[in-house]
């Protein structure tokens, strides 16, 4: 039987359409796993609401949220961890990672503050250990020295061994139990020299850039505006973080941004990380700060 003309351009249609759907498919399997991570603060509390729990389910899952950066002290104190089963369990559900944020302001110094930290970090090991399904995939730290006056001021990075320190020593405890280890920098610390930038890439696997104050709500820009600001400031700072660079162990960065800075236009940002960045292999993803904006009980 002979083929019509119809039929033949049906045929190579469908075949131009198979190609081309090979040819995305391959592409986006090359493409790493992205990131999308939230802070929660205030874990004790939120593990007493089962309310607050759904709530959260809910918005990691509406979201796109991969992991979530759950905050186990409060007020100082840590509370005994079986209480964070209420939350992990259901978020394991859904497939989501969960990291325990610790945060210290003199962690990096060593002694009785680094000591504080690395003992937590020995509880937290310890109770995922015990309950494998409802435990923590992972450690998140926030140890600011920044913050102290000694440690402020452009170029001012005195404090910087004292951190890797305590990068490294978290590292040892956490990854033979199977923690992986993820901590917020500042911008601040990209502007080191190569030698101060390789020790700081090489501490850790991962670390979270917190790319705040691009933008402001008030700006008066649009959101493309905005959008152009954050993919530039983003581009910036991958490329500084690198330059002269070429170790194969160097940390992989993930970009956060805070609803402060963008209000209803935070998903549209978020969005425009991703796209601007996906042929860059040192761009692990992004995260928001935080899910306790939507609570109304942000830290």
């Amino acid at each position: 039987m002979r083929t019509t003309k119809q039929e033949a351009s049906v045929r190579a249609a469908r075949w131009l359409f198979l190609v081309l759907c090979t040819c995305f498919a391959t592409a986006f399997a090359d493409e790493p796993a992205r990131t999308h991570g939230v802070w929660v603060w205030h874990g004790p509390s939120i593990a007493q609401s089962a309310a607050d729990v759904q709530a959260l389910r809910a918005f990691c899952e509406s979201q796109h949220i991969t992991e979530v950066y759950l905050s186990v002290s409060e007020h100082g104190d840590m509370p005994d961890l079986g209480r964070f089963a209420s939350v992990i369990g259901p978020l394991h559900q859904s497939h989501l990672r969960v990291e325990a944020l610790l945060s210290s302001a003199n962690a990096d110094e060593p002694g009785s503050h680094r000591d504080k930290l690395l003992a937590r970090v020995r509880e937290v090991v310890r109770f995922s250990r015990a309950t494998p399904k409802n435990g923590f995939d992972g450690i998140h730290l926030d140890i600011e020295p920044q913050q102290r006056a000694e440690n402020k001021g452009a170029g001012n990075l005195r404090f910087l061994d004292g951190l890797i320190a305590a990068y490294r020593a978290v590292r040892s405890i956490a990854e033979p139990a199977h923690l992986s280890v993820n901590a917020d920098i500042q911008n601040k610390l990209l502007k080191g020299d190569a030698s101060q930038r390789r020790m700081l890439l090489t501490s850790l696997p991962r670390l979270t850039l917190m790319l705040y104050e691009v933008s402001r709500p008030n700006d008066g820009d649009s959101v493309e505006q905005q959008a152009a600001k954050l993919r530039d400031a983003s581009a910036k700072f991958l490329q500084m973080a690198y330059a002269d660079l070429d170790d194969a162990n160097l940390a992989t960065l993930v970009i956060a941004v805070r609803t402060a800075d963008y209000g209803k236009n935070l998903p549209a940002m978020l969005d425009a990380l991703d796209r601007a960045n996906r042929a860059n292999s040192h761009y692990q993803g992004w995260a928001r700060h935080a899910f306790n904006d939507v609570l109304g009980t942000a830290p």
